[in-house]
């Protein structure tokens, strides 16, 4: 594999001069010098590049990302941060390549892309994209049309019974004015169905465990560990897709539930992008598609959201498996007991299906609607609107949020 450096130069400019770094006042004189010597070192006719530069700017940036709140960081340090990841990624190419080394290099790259921002024409992106078809990285051995030689975890779980008067209202492929006049204005919820059957993920790409790992397995995400995140035991942590399937997925793990969510996951593997439509009915927002933000939702049966709101629109569409939903309206608020902190003020503190009726006694008070979203179906959540989610079985669910 010894080709792998000379390839990976080639997606980068021809020369020294073409290769940009230009940052805003914010980025000290100190860390631009580090970052020109990283550029100098690069381009250097001996190519002994030396990654420990690069794990400098890497570091100290990493200090100003974990500054204060995420939304007051900088993007100039996320672009900092980016550029120190191509920096050691490209480095860990040097020499002769093994499979393990290509394996940190894409590791070192998703981290560019989950903390940093968009460099050089996403260069972070195309690199993994090399790495991963033109070097044989595999993300898993498997042949996506024969079951998965592990078992699936055993999982007894019933789908409860829904209330016909509770449940939430099911419509097939509603014209636009009839769903903003019916649905959206008056912030009802409702299942729309038949709105994504031409999905890849159901017709080209079916959606499983095999063809994640053969799209997604080297891909490092972070995971959510804790059957819900109100949980004092639930953390996060960063793993392979293969790793958390295995471990939560096909393992059997009893004391900790993992969970996959998160709204890079699309931009980082475009393969599970192209394999989903946004809604038609998202054009009855007042932004642009870039404005919507779409979030996967991956993991075994018994996961749990707790009862909570989302500040904006919500389309949430089953992919693969079932999820029991409850739905609040606004109006029930007080009744639902929210979290007085700052952190959780848009979660209750009730447990939904097994309530504290002594310390929350309001809470049987307020109404609610319920549905099991299947396979196909589409749930519209209105902005606001209190909601609780439990996966009933091995779930993957994608959600379109939107204004």
């Amino acid at each position: 594999m010894a080709h792998v450096w000379r390839d990976v130069m080639a997606l980068l400019p021809a020369n020294e001069t073409d290769f940009p770094l230009v940052f805003g006042e914010v980025v000290e004189p100190s860390v631009l010098v580090m970052l020109e010597l990283n550029r100098k070192e690069l381009y250097a006719s001996s190519n002994s590049f030396c990654t420990e530069k690069a794990q400098v700017i890497i570091d100290y940036s990493w200090e100003k990302l974990n500054t204060g709140t995420w939304r007051d960081v900088d993007k100039e340090w996320r672009r900092v941060y980016s550029y120190g990841c191509l920096f050691k990624a490209v480095g860990t190419c040097q020499g002769e390549s093994s499979r393990d080394k290509v394996q940190d290099a894409i590791k070192i790259c998703d981290m560019g892309l989950l903390m940093g921002a968009s460099i050089m024409d996403n260069i972070l992106q195309r690199l993994i994209a090399f790495l991963k078809n033109k070097a044989m990285i595999p993300n898993k051995v498997v042949d996506i049309e024969q079951p998965c030689p592990k078992k699936l975890r055993k999982e007894c779980i019933l789908k409860p019974i829904i209330n016909p008067g509770l449940s939430v209202q099911r419509v097939r492929c509603p014209a636009l004015e009839s769903f903003r006049s019916e649905f959206l204005e008056p912030k009802i919820p409702v299942i729309l169905e038949g709105i994504i059957d031409h999905w890849p993920a159901f017709r080209e790409h079916t959606w499983s465990i095999e063809y994640l790992q053969a799209v997604a397995g080297c891909r490092t995400v972070p995971v959510e560990l804790g059957s819900r995140y109100t949980d004092e035991e639930w953390s996060q942590k960063l793993l392979t897709v293969n790793e958390f399937i295995d471990r939560y997925i096909l393992g059997q793990r009893e004391a900790a539930t993992g969970y996959l969510a998160q709204h890079q996951l699309f931009d980082q593997v475009p393969e599970l992008k192209e394999d989903i439509r946004i809604p038609d009915y998202c054009c009855l927002g007042e932004g642009d598609e870039d404005n919507i933000t779409i979030n996967a939702w991956f993991g075994p049966g018994g996961t749990i959201s707790p009862l909570h709101q989302d500040p904006e629109e919500n389309f949430l569409a089953q992919v693969v498996g079932s999820k029991y939903i409850r739905l609040y309206s606004t109006e029930e608020s007080e009744n639902l007991y929210p979290h007085q902190s700052e952190l959780l003020y848009n979660t209750s503190q009730v447990d939904v299906e097994n309530p504290d009726v002594v310390q929350f006694p309001d809470f049987l008070k307020a109404s609610y609607q319920e549905c099991v979203l299947e396979p196909g179906e589409v749930l519209f959540i209105p902005r606001q609107h209190w909601h609780y989610v439990r996966s009933l079985e091995l779930s993957f669910s994608v959600s379109f949020w939107w204004s």
